[in-house]
């Protein structure tokens, strides 16, 4: 599909649209001069021609591609104002006919995910990834009914970049629908980068890994179904357990350190999940852990900026806390973990998140972040300029008009990198940061970027 002239042109068309939008998707027609309009018009007419000659290889999805071009059409003769795809946003529902292999053509003013903050207009090709076996255990005990994994076939320059994520809370709306139904995770990118960064960090630490943990870091097709169960399991879990709070579905500003906890909450139960599967005797169990150890402890730390990197400061803890319990040594200048205890220690830190949780249902919302703050600094050696480090006596609890305000005077007194980079991981993000880089746009098939 991606060598259909058709394709193409819808490519190309897009791409030669996007330097013509602004930040919010619109076009801004008084200012970019005359031609523009009739520029746009002739851009839209090639893309709207493209989905059409497209559309007979898609007839699952003929009715948001026939809402699409209506879309874009409304868009086109309205003058370009902030693009409104609500129609088409609606009328696409992947997560309803899940099945292994199939194809979808999704075009879509949207930003994407760690990529372009922009609401371009986007055209993706891509596949479903739904083997029978996780199928199965979808329905029988991870239901997820909106979880759609799925791998690329060609894309346009928003997703050239580190975004693995096709949302539709992205897409630009003129309001937003009562409830979302899907979420597609492009298990080749995770699986592409993940084999990278890990390889390269096992040679670089001397580590040594079993054979299966080998194996499964060359092989490309048994990562990306090691992901989707990872992903299966992790994205259920941010609605199951013992919630205090649910970060992703109220829109409320919390210290960066508690979205860092939860998303290492939802990767340690599916680490738990993957002991049980592998006792059980699935394969993918037993690979789910290796990923979640390599890519928690070797690329999550040192990937993107300091600023608020609650991922990253998941990897950290997750790294700590198996180092004073002695399930993972730095001596001699190589790395060295003992994988007969591994699991065990990982699943105690778990426990240790999950408690946190279960108690903060009986907390007040400050006394919670307070104890989370706790947790995480036992094992990590927070700024030594940091205000919250110096206990609640120094933290700007009174004086507020409500709570909205005591959160936001809470919130502004965490430092931008809370909890710095150990100097192991600062040597390490000197060592990774080319191959690290060089990911950028990875997908199952992709060769690695130059480093330079």
């Amino acid at each position: 599909m991606a060598a259909d002239p058709a394709w193409k042109q819808l490519k190309a068309s897009v791409e030669a649209l996007r330097p013509l939008q602004s930040k919010d998707g619109s076009i801004d027609l008084n200012s970019r001069g005359a031609g523009t309009r009739d520029e746009a018009d002739a851009l839209v007419a090639a893309i709207t021609d493209a989905i059409g000659e497209l559309a007979p290889a898609f007839p699952h999805d003929a009715a948001y591609l026939d809402a699409v071009v209506a879309d874009l059409r409304r868009w086109a003769s309205s003058g370009y104002p902030v693009p409104d795809f609500l129609d088409s946003l609606l009328a696409f529902q992947p997560a309803a006919q899940r099945e292994d292999g199939l194809p979808h053509l999704v075009v879509f003013p949207m930003y994407t995910q760690n990529g372009n903050p922009d609401r371009n207009l986007e055209a993706v090709l891509l596949n479903v990834v739904w083997p029978d076996w996780l199928a199965e255990l979808e329905r029988t005990r991870f239901d997820n009914p909106m979880f759609v994994p799925i791998t690329f076939v060609d894309f346009t320059s928003g997703y050239d970049t580190n975004s693995a994520v096709l949302f539709p809370e992205t897409v630009s709306v003129s309001k937003a629908p009562e409830r979302f139904t899907w979420g597609g995770i492009f298990c080749d990118r995770e699986a592409a980068r993940f084999r990278a960064v890990s390889t390269a960090a096992v040679d670089t630490l001397g580590l040594e890994i079993p054979d299966e943990a080998e194996a499964l870091l060359k092989d490309q097709h048994l990562a990306e179904q090691t992901f989707v169960l990872w992903d299966l399991i992790h994205d259920r879990t941010h609605s199951h357990g013992d919630l205090p709070f649910d970060p992703f579905m109220i829109k409320q500003r919390s210290p960066f350190w508690m979205y860092g906890l939860e998303e290492l909450r939802c990767d340690l139960t599916a680490f738990k999940a993957a002991v049980q599967l592998q006792k059980e005797g699935y394969e993918q169990g037993r690979n789910v852990q290796y990923a979640i150890l390599f890519d928690r402890l070797f690329r999550f730390p040192v990937s993107g900026g300091r600023v608020r990197n609650y991922d990253g400061l998941g990897g950290q803890l997750l790294f700590a806390y198996l180092h004073k319990h002695d399930a993972l040594r730095w001596t001699d200048n190589r790395l060295r973990i003992d994988w007969d205890r591994v699991a065990e220690v990982t699943t105690d830190l778990c426990t240790e998140i999950e408690t946190l949780y279960r108690d903060g249902i009986d907390r007040p919302k400050t006394a919670h972040w307070i104890a989370a703050y706790e947790l995480v600094s036992r094992y990590l050696t927070p700024h030594p300029a940091s205000v919250w480090a110096k206990g609640a006596d120094a933290l700007p609890l009174t004086g507020h008009s409500d709570n909205k305000a005591l959160n936001k005077a809470l919130c502004d007194a965490v430092l931008p990198d809370e909890f710095p980079l150990s100097m192991f991981y600062e040597a390490l993000s000197k060592k990774l940061s080319g191959v690290i880089a060089s990911t950028t746009g990875i997908t199952g098939t992709s060769e690695l970027r130059s480093a330079a």
